[in-house]
């Protein structure tokens, strides 16, 4: 690295770096600005920061005084030593402020090699004056007396350790600068380690000195490393992670322990005992059958997956090593848990979710093909077959990643990769951290070009054609996090397609048990079945299976976040048969990675959704993006329900018509399903969207089948026809588990008889409610005409005179609620407005109903509550029936309609929600409460909704927590994997909600 003899000559300050106006000054005072002193400044330009690194030396210069000549001396005689000084201090304000302060501290760097475990340990101790604890001698135990305590002990402590941090970051940024061995990324971590060790055996003999005073101790107590120093593979600045074990677990090991941690995070590091047994809210010491019980019964799988790092540290080694041992059989037992791997990808989602989206590109520790995608994976694999393996059972991530390589759990150059970008990825993060000593792991802005150049330089990353040191390491970045991006996904998924389909006989591959165990760890509780569905779809001949070799690692991993992976490879595998016929199919998903992640969310979440598409796979193209967002919100349902009368209509005949209107009703469903479920429609307009459908259904049935019993009467139709909807569809609020409550209406055509048109009209709405009724493979389509003036009991159609008579004359409190909803979905519109204009003359009276009425409705809603859930059901998670539930909000809105639609017009109107608005508009309930209404009805719809998505058939009440409750919770939108949440939260706000209810039904 000796520059050549062109650049003999001294330099200019520009050529050398040098930015800062003062540093010609800077190296005439170094007497650095003559010929001889070429090779120096050649050096000093090969710094990260050359500018740095010169007023770090100036200010040396100036705190050693005299003892400059011998550092100009060796600075000219001895390129490592040169080589150590200058990358040290162009890399690191921190400690160029250390070598300032201390300047004894340069001599530190003479030295060609890093001291060995045992002198990093007797240096930490022999800064306090620690010695061995009398009567704790045995069987290699750390536990030590300090003669030094209080801020002194800090402030030497400290020095010490910053003293032998110093050397361990000169040696392994020098080769930035001089051409000095390489300290492997191992080297510097299991130094840091060491040094972690060595620091915090000292702070615990700081510790016994302040507590114990005289006295002896009278206690055993053990450090346990966890986290990445339990690894052995530590940052510079980092938290390390300690669980403490104690026999007895008394007074004066807490206060020991507590001390120890005070200590050693004033001087060194910040010391964290989170990882402990009930995290910070439980006892900072255990003895160690109490960690065991705690393990044994209550611990989380997060926990299991953190003692995969435990390691025996300091203080009673012998008390760490039995700690060790008898916890680290329960961590391989950890992937049989029923919950296992929905609690590590709960954790892993609660992790990322935490970062915002603006840092996710620049944080190389938890942003996506960061630091912790590599951990993860390589955690997840090491529980899932160090089970059987026993090599598998090592604590670093690379070592781990060599066994699982060597194993053939992953391919031999993706594990070398990927232990290449880890190592990468952590030499960024070192060189960040060492700059000002702080706990960081965010790059800079790519756009502020210093900073990027001083990071490449201190990466000994160097200007490539086009590019300076700061582009080469921007693509460096994006290269080696889409590299881990891309093996994360691979490492899982593609073995387990090689243990279905061909292989490189060079190559190892999982075995059947090994995928079946890997499948298992992924979250399919049937992996057997899941192995076998792999087999068949890339068995699929000629370019199909091709395909699909190629996508199904990505689409399983996609799967996997779903709430039932299961049935979403196995409605996968039954959708590729149903599209076998459909070439654009496998090319879209192939091409479109939105449309596949959403299709396998769709697929892995709903019954539903999955068995309309079947039927209706066209759908799957509204999938994609359009100009304006996702196509799948693009269709305005009306135009559907034009669409769907008017292909009807086409028909030639009956069966046809139908056939056709069910197709379309089938393909809306599936779009209003699948955008529901991928949180593009919120509940009102998933609402609407299945009333609109509804109405569309009717429409099309109707118009048909008077078509054609006017052809077969060869006559005009004897009477105008309409459809009034009752219940939520009146109301425009169906869920995909509602019937359709209607009312049939008639009026004779002039010049015909009454009794011959209600005839033909009931043989009508006859024809109508069996051909919609016929069984088919599609949610039902159930016409309900129970509302009726004398319920079932009453003819289906009258006239609207017969309404009138009716309900003006023996009309019951129930029928004149049930009015409140009513509202024209279909038939003669001019009809069907007549029919509303009489109800509001009903429903709407002069003066109110009456107080009769109004009590009637009070009484007959505490029967309801008393009778009508059904037996076994839990009151307080019955979404229709249930405390706080759509019955208890809509009977309330009803009743304050009764009691003031005669006086405010807003009240005439069939929809709960806008009732809502006007009743809060009105004051006739305060803002809280009408609030608390509103939640509790969406909260409900939203929850029964997505119970009708998972089962696939109309169900009003939640399940008890476990897998199915799971699903219901992703389907409503709470994608944490924590139903727990869901159902508490459906808990409160429908409390809170039966407090208004019971407060507007008592007055």
């Amino acid at each position: 690295m000796n520059p050549p003899a062109s650049r003999s000559r001294v330099p200019s300050v520009g050529r050398l770096g040098l930015l800062e106006a003062t540093a010609a000054a800077d190296l005439a005072t170094l007497g650095w600005d003559a010929e001889e002193s070429v090779d120096l400044l050649w050096a000093l330009s090969r710094a990260p920061s050359a500018d740095i690194a010169l007023r770090a030396l100036v200010r040396l210069h100036a705190a050693v005084g005299s003892e400059w000549a011998d550092i100009d001396g060796l600075l000219r005689t001895d390129r490592g030593f040169r080589g150590r000084l200058f990358a040290v201090l162009g890399s690191s304000t921190a400690l160029g402020d250390h070598l300032v302060a201390e300047n004894h501290a340069w001599r530190l760097l003479t030295r060609k090699d890093l001291p060995e475990p045992a002198e990093v340990l007797q240096s930490m101790l022999d800064s306090v004056d620690a010695q061995p604890e009398s009567g704790h001698e045995d069987n290699g135990n750390l536990l030590f007396r300090a003669r030094e305590t209080g801020p002194k002990a800090v402030v030497a402590l400290r020095l010490a350790y910053r003293d032998l941090l110093l050397q361990v970051a000169a040696r392994d940024l020098a080769p930035t600068v001089e051409d000095e061995p390489v300290l492997w990324f191992s080297d510097v971590s299991n130094f840091l380690a060491d040094l972690a060790d060595a620091a915090l055996t000292a702070a615990l003999a700081v510790a016994i000195a302040e507590i114990c005073g005289d006295d002896p101790l009278t206690c055993r107590i053990g450090v346990i490393a966890m986290g990445k120093c339990g690894a052995r593979e530590l940052n510079y600045v980092s938290d390390v992670d300690v669980i403490f074990v104690s026999e007895p677990a008394d007074a004066q090991t807490s206060r020991i322990a507590g001390e120890m941690m005070r200590v050693g995070s004033l001087a060194f590091f910040e010391v964290d005992a989170a990882l402990r047994p009930e995290g910070k809210a439980g006892a900072l010491t255990r003895t160690l059958d109490a960690h065991v019980t705690y393990y044994k019964r209550w611990a989380k799988t997060w926990e299991f997956q953190a003692l995969l790092k435990a390691r025996p540290m300091t203080g009673d080694m012998e008390l760490c090593r039995q700690y060790v041992d008898a916890l680290s059989p329960m961590v391989w037992e950890a992937s049989e848990r029923e919950d296992f791997v929905i609690d590590v990808q709960a954790m892993r989602r609660r992790v990322e979710s935490m970062l915002p989206e603006d840092m996710r590109e620049r944080e190389i520790k938890l942003g996506r093909g960061g630091l912790r995608d590599v951990e993860f994976a390589v955690q997840l694999l090491q529980m899932v077959h160090g089970r059987v393996d026993e090599t598998l059972r090592v604590k670093g991530t690379v070592e781990a990643l060599t066994v699982l390589r060597d194993g053939g759990y992953i391919g031999r150059d993706d594990g070398a990769n990927l232990i290449a970008s880890y190592e990468f990825l952590r030499l960024l993060e070192h060189c960040l951290q060492l700059q000002r000593l702080k706990r960081t792991h965010t790059l800079p802005e790519f756009t502020d070009v210093e900073a990027m150049r001083w990071l490449a330089r201190a990466a000994h990353i160097r200007p490539t054609g086009d590019l300076d040191a700061g582009g080469v390491l921007r693509e460096e970045i994006r290269r080696q996090s889409h590299r881990v991006r891309r093996l994360h996904e691979k490492i899982f998924y593609r073995p387990l397609l090689e243990a279905v389909t061909r292989f490189d006989k060079d190559e190892l591959r999982l075995s059947d048990e090994s995928a079946i165990r890997r499948l298992g760890a992924l979250g399919y509780s049937k992996p057997q079945n899941a192995l076998g569905h792999l087999k068949a779809l890339v068995s699929e001949t000629g370019r199909r299976g091709q395909i699909q070799e190629l996508l199904l690692p990505t689409l399983l991993e996609w799967l996997s976040r779903t709430p039932d992976p299961d049935a979403g490879l196995l409605n996968y595998r039954r959708l590729c048969d149903a599209a076998a016929d459909r070439d654009w199919f496998l090319r879209l998903i192939r091409d479109e990675g939105v449309v596949a992640e959403r299709l396998m969310t769709v697929l892995g979440t709903s019954a539903y959704a999955a068995e309309l598409l079947m039927r209706s796979p066209d759908v799957i193209r509204l999938y994609a993006d359009g100009a304006l967002g996702p196509k799948l919100i693009e269709v305005d349902p009306k135009d559907v329900v034009g669409g769907m009368v008017a292909s009807a209509v086409r028909q030639r005949d009956l069966k046809s018509a139908i056939a056709v209107a069910r197709s379309h009703r089938r393909a809306e469903l599936a779009r209003v399903a699948s955008a529901d479920i991928l949180g593009m429609l919120d509940v009102p307009q998933v609402c609407r969207a299945l009333s609109l459908v509804w109405a569309g259904v009717l429409n099309a049935a109707l118009t048909v089948v008077t078509k054609a019993s006017v052809a077969e009467r060869k006559s005009p139709a004897p009477a105008r026809m309409a459809v009034i909807g009752m219940g939520r569809l009146g109301g425009g609020e169906l869920g995909y588990g509602s019937d359709a409550d209607v009312l049939f209406v008639c009026e004779p055509v002039e010049g015909v008889d009454e009794s011959e048109a209600v005839r033909w009209a009931n043989s009508i709405a006859d024809r109508v409610r069996q051909l919609l009724g016929t069984p088919s493979a599609d949610p039902p389509l159930e016409v309900d005409t129970g509302l009726r003036p004398e319920g079932r009991n009453g003819p289906v159609v009258r006239t609207l005179a017969a309404y009138a008579t009716y309900y003006q004359q023996w009309a019951q409190a129930w029928e004149i609620q049930a009015l409140l909803r009513a509202h024209q979905v279909a038939g003669d519109e001019d009809l069907g407005v007549a029919f509303l204009h009489m109800a509001d003359q009903i429903r709407y009276p002069e003066g109110g109903v009456s107080s009769d009425a109004v009590r009637e409705i009070r009484r007959i809603k505490a029967r309801v509550d008393a009778e009508r859930l059904p037996r076994g059901a839990d009151p307080a998670t019955h979404t229709k029936l249930g405390r706080g539930g759509l019955a208890d909000v809509e009977w309330t809105v009803q009743l304050l309609q009764l009691r003031h639609g005669h006086r405010i017009p807003a009240l005439h109107n069939t929809s709960t929600l806008q009732c809502l608005d006007a009743i809060g508009s009105a004051e006739l309930l305060g803002e809280n409460d009408v609030h608390l209404l509103k939640e509790a009805w969406l909260t409900a719809t939203k929850a029964r909704n997505a119970l009708v998505l998972v089962r696939g058939k109309a169900v009003d009440q939640l399940p008890a927590p476990g897998k199915t409750l799971r699903a219901v919770a992703f389907a409503a939108g709470w994608h944490d994997d924590d139903s727990g949440e869901f159902l508490d939260n459906y808990l409160r706000v429908t409390r809170r909600a039966k407090a208004v209810v019971l407060k507007v039904f008592g007055g």
